[in-house]
């Protein structure tokens, strides 16, 4: 059986053959106050920023940070705020390997366990996928500065070579400021936006009584308790199967809808033709086909849903939207049109809301940003979908563009590989399905980006190239003694020599 040792190894070697051309190239850029600049920072230290990383490294910019807010092996949401037990996509997705057999999890996974293991394996454990992506960061050296997380991308124009960012961070020490020729956010589903939690909650229970599921929960605490669940998505089973797991007394889902959602269209979209080409479709397409993606929540996976309602205190209640929240004593009131009950502690799986303009990290630039509505209009009314409309309308390359056009030409520099790229670019950034038939998309943009704006230097270095590769003599400088001595080469060999 093969070992990580090995595989590692094997890793490196197969890089090793792979690394033509070697040669560094990207020019470099002093900072305005002599720090340094790097060529690329990338906010997002989890499976999006750690595979972008490397696939810059892998075309020689190699001058490259990663920041992550967390704290070093928590990056994502796979130990924090996840709870499903495993991914739910298929265990055989490829993404952040780049076409490397020995980078996979599948090699990862039989490594430590056999083969044996991974032809059992049903799906991929999320502690396994962290521990993935821990690995794939060593192994790569992948430069990661944990505990950093960004409060503002300040836009710097350079005189003739395109645009610097300065990037404010909060550390434990501190703030301090980044500088780079290019900004990639690579910050995850709610990197374009923020969780949402609807109003009526926020203005009717006090915060400690409530928690969205990205946040954490002390499921410790609410042992015996009982727990509100509001939405019938894929999160709210997580976050029920695993308070049931944990001794919470009773866990009460409620959606609006009569019945739990069934159909999910990711499933469709992942094959090679749709994952690589939806961007390259026509607006008025791109955006009938997201408006049918929206209507659908993406429902609980079986083994989620099972795990779950195997409890005889699980209780689901459809056609059951909350109208109505107080508080009694030291209980929250939830009422419904069935009825209402009182409940200690309430988890809110209501998704998130993708707008810019709510990422405060963008504040100094959110309204040069184009949106959908900028862009694209649908002749019928009753097709608008205000969700859509407010998606950043992204370049091909994930590259933010401006509102109006001409303007704001330092936008192109800042790239949104998170979920907002959904109408622009599909199931691309932040699914780890997609990420296979993106990642090339956003390698490609950026390094196109550093060279065009140095192409002055490199075509003025290219014109006066002038360094000699051949240095052989004709005619031949040979001694006449030697001349004369020496017997004449046989045909064949003169032959060869001379179609040479």
């Amino acid at each position: 059986m093969s070992t990580l040792a090995n595989l590692e190894v094997e890793v490196k070697e197969g890089l090793t053959k792979l690394a033509y051309p070697a040669r560094p190239w990207v020019k470099s850029v002093a900072a305005p106050d002599g720090n340094h600049c790097y060529d690329v920072v990338i906010v997002g230290g989890g499976q999006c920023g750690l595979t972008a990383a490397f696939g810059l490294m892998r075309e020689q910019v190699t001058n490259i940070l990663v920041l992550d807010e967390n704290e070093p092996g928590k990056e994502g949401p796979w130990v924090t705020y996840a709870r499903m037990v495993t991914l739910r996509t298929n265990k055989a997705l490829t993404g952040p390997d780049l076409g490397i057999p020995a980078l996979t999890f599948q090699s990862f996974y039989e490594a430590k366990y056999g083969v044996e293991a991974w032809q059992k394996l049903d799906k991929i454990p999320r502690g396994e996928w962290m521990e993935y992506l821990v690995w794939y960061r060593r192994v790569l050296n992948i430069p990661v500065r944990n505990a950093c997380k960004v409060d503002l991308i300040k836009p710097l124009p350079l005189e003739s070579r395109g645009t610097m960012f300065e990037v404010c961070v909060n550390t434990p020490e501190g703030t301090d400021k980044v500088y780079a020729r290019k900004v990639v956010l690579a910050t995850g589903i709610q990197g374009g936006g923020e969780w949402h939690v609807p109003s009526f909650i926020r203005n009717s229970v006090p915060r400690h009584k409530f928690a969205h599921t990205s946040e954490y929960v002390d499921f410790e605490a609410l042992k015996g308790r009982k727990v509100a669940i509001l939405g019938g998505g894929a999160s709210a089973f997580d976050n029920a199967q695993y308070g049931l797991e944990r001794g919470v007394g009773e866990v009460h889902v409620f959606i609006r809808r009569p019945e739990l959602p069934r159909i999910n269209p990711i499933r469709h979209m992942e094959f090679a033709g749709f994952l690589r080409h939806f961007a390259d479709l026509d607006d008025a397409t791109k955006y009938a086909g997201i408006n049918f993606f929206l209507q659908y929540n993406q429902p609980p996976t079986n083994d989620t849903f099972n795990r779950a309602t195997r409890f005889s205190n699980f209780h689901l209640h459809v056609g059951a939207p909350w109208e109505s929240l107080e508080m009694v004593g030291d209980q929250v009131r939830v009422t419904t049109p069935k009825g209402s009950e009182l409940f200690d502690f309430l988890i809110v799986s209501t998704g998130l809301l993708t707008d810019t303009r709510l990422r405060p990290e963008l504040r100094e630039v959110s309204e040069a940003i184009a949106v959908w509505s900028d862009r694209y209009v649908p002749a019928d009314p009753a097709q608008r979908n205000p969700l859509i409309d407010v998606h950043p309308y992204l370049g091909p390359s994930f590259e933010y563009q401006p509102k109006v056009p001409g303007t704001a030409p330092y936008l192109s520099g800042i790239f949104a590989y998170n979920y907002s790229a959904l109408v622009s670019l599909g199931l691309s950034a932040s699914a780890l399905s997609g990420m296979k038939y993106a990642i090339n998309k956003l390698i490609t943009g950026i390094t196109r980006q550093l060279f065009l704006d140095d192409q002055e230097l490199f075509i003025g270095e290219y014109l006066s190239y002038s360094v000699e590769e051949f240095v052989g003599q004709w005619p031949l400088a040979v001694p006449p003694a030697e001349a004369a001595g020496a017997a004449a080469p046989p045909a064949a060999e003169a032959t060869a020599v001379t179609a040479q």
